[in-house]
């Protein structure tokens, strides 16, 4: 396993675990996915991933209860990352909320509390006072933000009057924004861009094609899978099989190795068994040369599927059947 080249109490893992998936009944993986979480949990300490991140929003607290209990012993070992929804992210609520997802966890500290998303009506500094308070007690270590624009991010750190160390953004090969800014100030300044859905939520893994689209309702809600961006990506897919095969490697792995390329940056994917943690961890280790992330940029930036209002009413009909 690699880690973030910065300094942290506890090292970051380029690649942590996601647990969205822990306790959400919409990724349609059963019950019996709480007992596989479990060992999911137990492998990824055991290949050295460090960083866990969850949220109060999943399963509605499930999955921080999950974990929880998954990690035992090791929750001190561990970076564990949950995030505050923010409705009415005042101060006061921010400070029960912790509370509560620490009480969830198992644990007295968080390492890493997250804004889950900005709030268009409740400015930063009454949020982060919330957050300077927890730094202050002991109960919260770093202050991260989630889905924040770079001007938003430095708006927060300046309200913090500490370092937002962490942003955790949509970030894959298929949804590059991050490179432009946040990517290059994490760099600068010595923070960090945790990337989610680092797998563009499995299109990335050449699993699917406009013949074989995917099922459940978190995939088919994504505008990615619709049959017409099944075949636009299928150069993308091939330059990924094409690097993989040099590797000896999946395609997930090379999209993995191309975010993780860059020092300051951490996946976060979700995995559905034990096999598939196994897969992640190994990405870390793999090197991409110049001329193969320069092809993977290349057909990444060619790849233009069908977003936005477009795609909307392709989406009905994908779910409808009409």
């Amino acid at each position: 396993m690699r880690f973030v080249p910065i300094d942290t109490p506890k090292p970051l893992s380029k690649i942590g675990l996601g647990t969205w998936q822990f306790g959400s009944k919409e990724w349609g993986y059963g019950s019996e996915y709480e007992h596989r979480a479990a060992d999911i949990v137990r492998r990824a300490v055991d290949l050295g991933i460090t960083v866990f991140d969850t949220a109060e929003l999943y399963g509605f607290g499930r999955s921080e209860r999950i974990l929880g209990e998954a990690l035992g012993d090791d929750r001190q070992k561990v970076v564990l990352a949950t995030k505050i929804f923010p409705i009415l992210p005042v101060a006061p609520v921010v400070q029960q909320r912790a509370v509560a997802s620490a009480a969830r966890l198992g644990v007295t500290h968080l390492d890493l509390y997250q804004v889950h998303q900005a709030n268009p009506l409740v400015a930063d500094h009454t949020t982060m006072r919330g957050m300077r308070a927890l730094q202050d007690v002991g109960l919260v270590g770093e202050v991260g933000v989630s889905n924040y624009s770079l001007r938003r991010w430095q708006v927060a750190e300046a309200a913090l009057g500490r370092p937002v160390l962490t942003n955790q953004v949509r970030y894959s090969m298929v949804d590059r924004g991050p490179e432009h800014d946040l990517l290059p100030y994490a760099k600068q300044a010595g923070r960090v861009v945790i990337a989610y859905s680092p797998l563009a939520q499995g299109f990335l893994s050449g699993r699917y094609d406009a013949k074989n689209p995917p099922s459940g309702a978190v995939r088919r809600a994504n505008p990615y899978f619709l049959p017409e961006n099944l075949e636009r990506g299928a150069t993308l897919i091939e330059t990924l099989r094409q690097v993989a095969d040099a590797h000896d490697a999946t395609p997930s792995q090379i999209a993995l190795a191309y975010l993780l390329r860059h020092p300051n940056v951490l996946a976060i994917p979700g995995a559905s068994g034990v096999e598939q943690v196994e897969r992640n961890a190994a990405a870390a280790d793999l090197d991409l040369t110049d001329d193969e992330y320069a092809a993977l940029a290349g057909a990444a930036r060619e790849f233009r599927p069908i977003t936005g209002l477009a795609a909307a009413p392709r989406l009905l009909r994908a779910r409808t059947g009409r």
